[in-house]
C-alpha cells in the first residue's frame, strides 16, 4: 500500500476507485464499504484507494473535544493495510483545507488530481466550506467531471446500525465487549511507558504506566487487559483513572502485567482491553487497595 501525505499521487493510481472518510476504529460497517470498494475496483480492473482526514475533523473544530478518537493515524495504517489498498491519501485537516468550498474539493482534487472514477461515501456523507456539500453534490457533478458516486447503506449487526460514534458511546460506559463485537476486534491502544511514582511497586504490584492521549476514555476503573510488545503477548490488569487513593490528578493508564517484571520504560506497548472488573474507587489506606487489586487479579485469572 502506498501512502500519500499530498495529492501528487502516481500516475498508476489515478482513474481508480476511491472510499473517502474518516474511518477512525476500521469498525464492521467501514470494513464492509471498503470490501465493497475493494470488489468494485476488482470488477472494474482498477486500483482500489482511499482518502481520510488528520486530525479527524471535528477534532479540528472543536479543540476542547480532548478524548475522541478510537485508534491513532498509525493504528489506522495499520488496519487499512490489511484491508488490501493499493494506496492511501492522508489529507491535512488544516484551515486552509476547511476552507475549500466542495465544488473545489469535487473539481480540483476528486477530478483533476485524482482523476477519480468511482467514489465511494456514506449516507451522511459532509465536505467542503461549512460542510455545504453532500452526496447530493457528488450527484450533480458525476457527469460533469465523468465519476460515479456509490452511496453505502449503514451497516447494521443485530439490528443496531454500526457507527464510531456509537463504539465511542460503548467505550465510554466500560461495554468492551459491545465494543470488540462492533469493531470486529480488541479495542487496542498503543503508548509509551513513562516513568511514575512506582507505588505500584512498593506494594507488590508493578504497573506501567502509560499517560492517556487523545483515544476516547473508558469508563474509568479496573480492566482486564492483553498486553503485547515485540518480544511477548500476555495477559494484565489495568487501571484507567486518576488514582484517588494518592490524590492523582493527571489521566494514567496503570498496567501490572502478569508474570514480567522486566523494566519497560520508554517501550511501546500495545494495551487491549478485555473486560470492564469495576469502577475506580478511593480506598481508606494502602492495605484496603493491595486487598482489593489481589481480589480483581483472581477474578481475571478464573
Amino acid at each position: 500500500m502506498n501512502i500519500y501525505k499530498n495529492l501528487n499521487i502516481k500516475e498508476t493510481h489515478k482513474n481508480s476507485v476511491i472510499a473517502i472518510g474518516n474511518f477512525d476504529g476500521l469498525h464492521l460497517g467501514h470494513q464492509k464499504v471498503l470490501e465493497q470498494a475493494r470488489l468494485k475496483a476488482k470488477k472494474e480492473n482498477l486500483k482500489f484507494g482511499v482518502i481520510t482526514f488528520e486530525p479527524i475533523p471535528s477534532m479540528f473544530f472543536n479543540q476542547n473535544i480532548k478524548y475522541h478518537r478510537i485508534n491513532t493515524v498509525k493504528q489506522k495504517i495499520y488496519y487499512l493495510n490489511k484491508l488490501k489498498l493499493d494506496f492511501l491519501i492522508i489529507i491535512n485537516f488544516n484551515k486552509f483545507f476547511s476552507n475549500i468550498s466542495a465544488d473545489h474539493f469535487v473539481s480540483k482534487i476528486l477530478a483533476s488530481k485524482l482523476k477519480s472514477k468511482y467514489i465511494f461515501v456514506s449516507q451522511n456523507f459532509r465536505f467542503g466550506k461549512k460542510r455545504l456539500g453532500s452526496t447530493n453534490t457528488l450527484k450533480l457533478l458525476e457527469k460533469k467531471y465523468s465519476y460515479q458516486t456509490i452511496i453505502t447503506s449503514p451497516y447494521q449487526k443485530n439490528k443496531t446500525i454500526i457507527s464510531s460514534t456509537l463504539i465511542r458511546k460503548k467505550i465510554n460506559e466500560g461495554n468492551i465487549t459491545e465494543v470488540q463485537r462492533l469493531l470486529g476486534r480488541s479495542w487496542t491502544v498503543e503508548g509509551i511507558v513513562v516513568k511514575g511514582q512506582q507505588r505500584g511497586r512498593k506494594i507488590g504490584f508493578p504497573t506501567c504506566n502509560i499517560e492517556w492521549s487523545s483515544y476516547a476514555l473508558p469508563k474509568l476503573g479496573v480492566y482486564s487487559v492483553q498486553v503485547e510488545t515485540k518480544n511477548f503477548k500476555k495477559k494484565g490488569i489495568a487501571n484507567i483513572g486518576h488514582r484517588p487513593t494518592f490524590k492523582g490528578k493527571n489521566l494514567l493508564l496503570e498496567v501490572n502485567i502478569f508474570g514480567i517484571k522486566t523494566n519497560l520504560y520508554k517501550k511501546m506497548l500495545k494495551v487491549s482491553f478485555i473486560k470492564f472488573i469495576r469502577p475506580e474507587k478511593k480506598f481508606k489506606n494502602i492495605n484496603e487497595l493491595k486487598s482489593q487489586i489481589k481480589k480483581d487479579i483472581a477474578k481475571i485469572k478464573k
